[in-house]
């Protein structure tokens, strides 16, 4: 059994049991599987007539000139995208609320290659009536962490690049806050949970070395250095999260390394 079986049982026990709008979340780290589980599970529901869109946490990043004030202001490590806080959460609010009011709605797009959101004459179009709303993301459904908790810091990055904390106090306050009317949006969550952060670095090695493999040495694909530094940006809330939200996903998929079906609790 694959990941989609289980995730597309709950789509349609969600689906059958309310009309209008059913908004389902998928969360995983970075390499779990989450963005083919998604859009299996769209490709799946509009083979059978369902009004679906996919709406990933990447593409409500904060545009490259929004995240560099945040770098001046706030704390340099905002300038890189990933972490509660680089995201528009009020862009995602009003999809949502405008594919609840059953009205067509442009999902943005961001454009990593460009590192910036892509022109909204680029964005696809929700139509009017759309039935499933997919939220995928590495941090969707994130709790925010207790403030002893963000004391100690997790990794060389945190203790060299924010000894003082507040990029990560930044960080949990925004996920507290925003974030939270985001997530409160959804009617499920399904987790794909890793077995460990350790594979998370190596599943996210093996997509990196997948790109190079295609396009070569090109700008924006990472060595070994630049890679370990990326994921330390995601571990402390990676972390947080394969302990704390099994217990409260509506879905959890344990993976194993090879990203095969461990087991499964709830759904």
């Amino acid at each position: 059994m694959t990941p989609l079986e289980p995730v597309a049982a709950l789509a349609d026990r969600l689906l059958a049991a309310r009309d209008g709008l059913v908004v389902l979340g998928i969360a995983g780290a970075q390499g779990s599987g989450k963005s083919t589980l998604a859009g299996g599970l769209k490709a799946r529901m509009e083979a059978r007539g369902v009004a679906c869109a996919l709406l990933s946490i990447d593409d409500l990043y904060r545009t490259k000139a929004e995240r560099e004030r945040l770098a001046a202001q706030v704390h340099p490590l905002l300038r890189t995208r990933g972490v509660p806080g680089t995201h528009d959460v009020a862009v995602g609010l009003s999809v949502i609320a405008a594919l609840e009011r059953g009205e067509a709605a442009a999902l943005p797009r961001f454009d990593k290659g460009r590192d910036d959101r892509a022109p909204e004459a680029e964005w696809p179009i929700a139509a009017a009536g759309t039935r499933l709303l997919i939220l995928e993301g590495w941090c969707v459904g994130a709790a925010p962490q207790p403030d002893a908790a963000l004391v100690a810091p997790v990794n060389r990055l945190e203790a060299e690049e924010d000894a003082e904390g507040r990029w990560r106090a930044y960080v949990n306050a925004a996920l507290a806050g925003e974030y939270q009317a985001l997530f409160g949006r959804l009617d499920a969550l399904a987790l794909l949970a890793a077995p460990g952060f350790e594979m998370v670095a190596q599943w996210r090695g093996e997509q990196e070395a997948a790109l190079r493999a295609r396009v070569g040495d090109a700008d924006g694909v990472m060595d070994v250095g630049q890679l370990a530094r990326f994921i330390q940006h995601y571990e402390r809330l990676t972390r947080h999260m394969l302990e704390q939200m099994p217990g409260r996903a509506t879905l959890t998929i344990f993976l194993r390394a090879d990203r095969s079906v461990d087991h499964i609790i709830g759904g």
